[in-house]
């Protein structure tokens, strides 16, 4: 696919956000690895529920109720094709990747013995680091973080060398959120399996870019947040596998959850409302389905092939910058670029990259100990989505020629 055959300036028009000026500057926005904007048609969803379909669902008999409970459940067998999942009861609605991976360590975690080992890599996200280092605490199982090499890869060799008889649990991101790396997951879940070990993805920036087929993964669990793909905050997936969801206790009790209840003893509903205590947000979640719906028409391929683009694009040119850094350079990588200009604070670039209109994110990424290994205390990131365009690019790159100078 050419560059030019992607219809970007239309899919703008479904953004009013990226029309708004930032201290008199046209908006760049390049801060989609946090979160990316929502197009029009997904508020729209949003409006519409409130206005013409709010009740609470399965819990009532009336039109309204069920309408409700339709569009929800319409969501998660969208979510279900969108990933490749067997099956809808595999599908758990959550807050967002960081509950969902809470919920396993939680849930699946009180099945380990203390001695038990989770293996993580060193280019973690804080959200799949910190519910372990909990688990450890309450169970006494032993963490090992894998390294990565000079180019910001997984070592590979590292990571095999960790696995033993004792572990249970490898749970590795598929794309770094600051390198932008991509991860050998279906090797990774391989050498899993080969130790008797089940394997958790956090897919929370490789869903909106990467096509993911769970099955043909073979991923035990793999999860994902709504937000980071166009659609509204505070819905998350868990995907899991029927025959571990089923032997796993609930993450929280409540309404929903249950089958029967008595002060004596209470049973589980079937999967997957065994884990969704309380009133789920049923409308994000219909928004999410239009949000899904939103990316498969345009084609996750094409998606990734337009920021490709804008990725080569952008990184030499950033390159040419007297004093520039770019921290993750391995092959494949995704949209992300994470950079130091010279020896100058990487808020002080943020901020006057805001002055001029630029957005993107400053600081340590929610990844401490990556910054650690780098030998940094935090980088800017700036990162790509569908609708940025070669002209974002461009004022991109004048802004970072405009206030070098002055860092340095």
């Amino acid at each position: 696919m050419k560059h030019s055959d992607f219809p970007v300036a239309d899919l703008r028009r479904a953004y009013p956000i990226l029309s708004r000026e930032v201290y008199g500057k046209p908006l760049v926005y390049l801060d989609n690895a946090a979160s990316t904007q929502t197009p029009r048609e997904v508020v729209e969803t949003i409006d519409n529920m409130y206005f013409n379909h709010k009740a609470n669902v399965h819990r009532g008999v009336h039109a309204l109720s069920q309408e409700a409970t339709a569009m929800q459940e319409a969501t998660r067998e969208t979510v279900r094709a969108f990933i490749g999942a067997s099956s809808v009861e595999e599908i758990v609605f959550t807050r967002g990747t960081t509950e969902a991976i809470n919920l396993v360590a939680s849930s699946y975690g009180s099945l380990l013995s203390p001695g038990d080992e989770v293996i993580l890599t060193v280019m973690e996200h804080h959200a799949n680091i910190v519910p372990w280092q909990l688990l450890r605490e309450r169970k006494g199982i032993v963490i090992k973080v894998a390294p990565m090499l000079p180019d910001g890869a997984l070592d590979m060799d590292s990571f095999r060398n960790l696995i033993s008889e004792r572990t249970r649990i490898v749970a590795v991101t598929q794309v770094s959120n600051v390198l932008g790396t991509v991860n050998p997951v279906a090797e990774i879940i391989r050498l899993a399996h080969d130790a008797g070990a089940v394997a958790l993805i956090d897919g929370a920036q490789a869903a909106p870019h990467i096509p993911v087929n769970v099955t043909s993964l073979g991923a035990d669990f793999y999860v994902f947040s709504s937000h980071k793909m166009y659609g509204p905050t505070g819905i998350g997936v868990l995907y899991g596998r029927r025959e571990l969801l089923e032997k796993m206790p609930p993450y929280q009790g409540g309404g929903e959850m249950i089958s029967h209840v008595t002060f004596a003893h209470t049973t589980w509903a079937d999967l997957p409302f065994k884990f969704e205590a309380g009133t789920p947000d049923y409308v994000g979640i219909a928004a999410f389905k239009t949000a899904l719906d939103y990316i498969s028409a345009i084609g996750l391929e094409r998606i990734a092939a337009h920021e490709e683009a804008l990725l080569h694009y952008t990184t030499p040119r950033m390159m040419e910058i007297p004093g520039m850094k770019i921290f993750g350079n391995a092959p494949g990588k995704s949209a992300i670029i994470s950079f130091l200009i010279g020896n100058a604070h990487h808020y002080d670039t943020g901020m006057l990259l805001d002055k001029l209109g630029i957005a993107v994110r400053t600081g340590h990424h929610c990844a401490q100990p990556l910054m650690q290994a780098l030998g940094i205390e935090g980088t800017v990131r700036a990162s790509f989505a569908l609708y940025n365009t070669l002209e974002d690019c461009d004022r991109f790159i004048a802004a970072l020629n405009r206030i070098a100078p002055m860092l340095s």
